[in-house]
This record gives C-alpha cells, structure tokens and sequence, in this order.
C-alpha cells in the first residue's frame, strides 16, 4: 500500500467519524422531537383569574446604546396589564451616546404619572449585561424579576399569564416563546426565524417536558430573585450570562418551566453582521459556559439521562467544528474515493440524521401553530421546501466564522460584549447608507475578519464540483452545491454591507 492509498483511507476514515458525530447530534434533535409529540406539557394552563393575590415584580430592562427602540420599549412596559403598585420598572441604561437621553425622558415621563419606575446608569460598563443586571438586583424591590431586552414587546397580559406559575415550589423561571415582528424582512430574517423555531417549539419545550436541564433566553422570562442569589448571582465570565445562570440554578435544585404557550414579540437582527455578531456571542459564550460547567454537571447527583442531554446541550456549538471540517475534507474525499473505488452507498446510513433534523424542522416551522398562523398549511409546505435547503446552505456558509468564536471560547480568549443593535424596522425598507442607523452597523462591520476566506471557501468547493465532473464522482456534488451558495451568500451579504457608511 503506497502512502497515497494510505493517505485515501485516513481522509475517509477522519471524514466518516465526524459525520458519525453529526449523526449522533441529529439524533439527540430527533429524541427531543419525539418527546416533544408524546409527553404532556410540563406545565399546566393557569387563567389569571386563579391568582389571588399578584406578588411585586421589578421588570429591568439592560440597554446599551439603543436609542431606535428604547422609548418604544419603555412605552410597552409601562402598558403592561399589571397592578401598578406591585411594578418597579428599572431601565438599566449603560448608553454612550443620546439614548441615555431618551430614557431619561421617558423615565421622567411615567414618573409623573405615578410608576416606580427609575433609571440606573454605569459610566464603566463593568461586567456588560451581566453588570448591569447584577447591579440593579441590589435596588430590586420585588419578589421576582422580569427582564426584556431592548427589541422586545411583551403583550399586556405577558405577567398576569407568567407570574402564576410560581406557585409551586423550586420555580426559579418561567421562560416565554420568542415571536418574530420582522421575520418576513429579508432571507436573513427568514433564516433566523426558521432556526429559533426549532428552539422556541421543539427544544425547550422538549427538555422541559422531559425534566432535562434547559434555560434562560436572556430575555422574556422571569426569575424568582431569591433563585438568582442562590446560583451565586450573574457572572460575567462568559459571553452567554443567562445560559451560565439557568445551569448553575438548576445545579442547585431548582427547575425552569417553559412556557410555549406565551409569546414576546421581538425584532430579529436584519443586518449581516448583526447577526454574525449575535451568532458570534451565542457560539463563544456556549462553548465558555460548557468548560465552564460540564465539570459541576459530571460530578453532580442529576440522573445520567439528564446530564448526557445537558452536556450535548451546553457542547450544541461544536456542531460548526464538525461541519466545517466535514465540508473542508468533502473536496479530497472525492480524489479518495476514487483512488479507492470506494463504494459509497455505505454512506447511506448518514441519511438517517437528514431525515431526523428535516422531520425536527418541519414540526417547528409547518405544524407549529404560531409560525405564521394566518398561512394555510399547504403554504407553509412551500415555503418550508424552500427554506430548508436555504438555511442548510446558509448554517454551513456560517461554520467558518461560529467555529473560530466556538474555538476561542474553549480555549479561554476573552473579548467584549458586542450587542446587537435593533433598529425599530417593521420592514425592511430603510436604506441604512441613508440614515444615522450606519453608525451602528460600521461598529459592527470591524468583525469582517473571516470574510474573505469565506469567498476563496466558495471558490473552493466550485472547484470540487469541477473535480468531481472530472473525475465522474458524483456523490459530494449536491454537497458541493449547498457549500458553494452558502458560503457565496455569506460572502456576498457581507461585502455588500460593507460599505455601510
């Protein structure tokens, strides 16, 4: 055997092992999605007619930086449905530039009109969103506190149909639904919002119909107070503080309920490196808080079913390690598989794990009764035939870039909290060259490193498509195919809106 034959056979030998680990991830989905159809709900419908006596609540409100949405934030927060009397509102303003002014006015405004309501402002911004809301906690006065980010617009009724359930004992949260005001806006919107369905129905609903551990989304939940202090307060040591709390709660006996019944409508990123950012955060702060963890976890007393999903949770962003270098080593698979003749219908057993993630999206996104309920659903077939292959595409073009943010996060890099900023769009027709919206967006645009790589990647897999007609290798050409649009259409979004001015 010459060294090129060995070298064949380690290519599909390292390339079989990491679509065997993606099988592995695809089919923990898929278990979630069976829980998810054959278990009841893990919690039971309260009417807020069956409370007595409402508890006080502090609603904080983290801002940085947000002057496009804040007044209409403080707005719906006051609208809220709720006994003024038992409501602190504290708006946790960390701004830099004129939205601190806004909230003031806005702060001053429903004072007047008689809400507890106040603005705590860091000229240092020590420790982010997790500064800030650890901050506020020492001025807290209710018995429970509600955090909304500054895109979201909870409706109304959002506490009177959340509070209820900490009734019983042990609650430390009850998580609500993220709903979608822009989803429609743009192939970025749409992909995002396809995504966060998934999560938003099957996940956590799943992990809380099952007992497993699951979290906090940061924003559109409640915490009992005294559940915060407990864990040990927020930390920010890692990008993703809300995921770091839930853990580090339930670790103590504590549980989180999740609610999909409740939805809190917000704005989706419409930008490229808005959402590369987000992503970016999620990714880096995932893999942080799973070293972080997963050490607590494995020596805690929590059943071993729960902790084999808590861990597959905490790892879910090293999915982008395995898809990047299964795409990087899908060009020399073809030159190996025909060096070797190989026969590549034993492959086929990977198909299992594209038949389980698409059965997984397809609950999500077409039986998902708040996902676009005014569509019928032989329109939401269509759209979903679309979509589908579109964010696959897209989730491997971003693999590039969420792999480099997953890989600093487990080897300790540190780097700022980067927010992502939210602009008020219903619709995407504002042209952002045209409106002071571009100061925001240039910030954003220094995280562009990356980006040329991710044409010559498109460059690269034409070239497998090429090398496969050549060779008659057929087999990774509709792979080819998906990486060369996702990683075209990275590429293309984000040079276009890198003259952002």
């Amino acid at each position: 055997m010459d060294i090129i034959e060995v070298l064949s056979y380690v290519i599909i030998i390292i390339y079989s092992l990491i679509l065997l680990y993606i099988l592995f991830y695809n089919l923990v989905q898929f278990q979630l999605l069976v829980n998810y159809k054959r278990k009841p709900s893990c919690v039971v419908e309260i009417s807020p007619e069956d409370v007595v006596d409402w508890p006080t609540v502090t609603i904080q409100l983290p801002t940085f930086n947000e002057k496009y949405v804040v007044g209409r934030l403080i707005d719906n927060i006051a609208g809220l449905d709720y006994p003024k009397e038992k409501m602190q509102i504290q708006v946790l303003d960390d701004s830099t530039d004129d939205t601190l002014e806004i909230s003031k006015q806005k702060v001053d405004e429903y004072r007047e009109k008689g809400f507890d309501i106040s603005l705590i402002h860091r000229k240092d911004r020590k420790g982010y969103k997790a500064g800030a809301l650890q901050n506020g906690l020492q001025f807290a006065t209710g018995e429970f506190v509600a955090i909304f980010d500054a895109d979201f617009l909870p409706n109304t009724d959002f506490l009177k149909k959340t509070i209820g359930y900490f009734g019983k004992e042990k609650i430390a949260v009850v998580q609500a639904r993220w709903e979608h005001i822009n989803q429609e806006d743009s192939l970025i919107t749409e992909v995002q919002a396809f995504q966060l369905n998934v999560h938003f129905t099957i996940e956590q609903s799943a992990r809380c119909h099952s007992d497993y551990l699951l979290q906090f989304n940061g924003t559109a939940g409640i915490w009992r107070k005294e559940a915060i202090f407990d864990a040990g307060g927020w930390h920010a040591d890692t990008l993703t503080e809300d995921l770091d709390l839930s853990y580090r709660a339930q670790l103590k006996g504590w549980k989180i309920l999740y609610q999909e019944g409740v939805g809190a409508p917000a704005e989706l990123p419409a930008h490229i490196y808005s959402y590369k950012s987000q992503q970016y955060r999620w990714m880096k702060g995932g893999a942080e808080t799973a070293k972080k963890l997963i050490g607590p976890i494995l020596k805690s007393k929590i059943p071993l079913e729960r902790k084999i999903h808590a861990i597959a949770h905490l790892t879910g962003s090293t999915i982008f390690l395995l898809v990047f270098s299964m795409a990087v080593l899908s060009v020399p698979m073809v030159w190996a598989v025909s060096k070797l003749n190989l026969n590549m219908g034993y492959f086929m057993v990977f198909v299992l794990g594209i038949v389980a993630i698409t059965a997984t999206f397809y609950q999500a996104n077409v039986l998902n009764p708040y996902n676009h309920p005014g569509l019928s659903k032989f329109r939401k077939i269509i759209k979903f035939i679309f979509l589908f292959p579109v964010f696959i595409s897209i989730s491997m073009g971003l693999s590039l870039h969420n792999s480099i943010a997953v890989i600093q996060g487990f080897r300790g890099k540190k780097s700022p909290f980067v927010r992502t900023p939210k602009f008020n769009l219903q619709k995407l027709n504002s042209d952002f060259n045209h409106t002071n919206q571009g100061v925001y967006l240039k910030a954003l645009t220094k995280l562009k490193s990356g980006t040329l790589l991710e044409g010559l990647l498109c460059v690269y897999f034409i070239f497998g498509i090429v090398a496969g007609l050549r060779l008659h290798n057929y087999s990774m050409i509709l792979l080819h195919i998906f990486l060369v649009f996702g990683f075209g259409s990275i590429f293309y979004f984000s040079i276009k809106d890198l003259r952002i001015r």
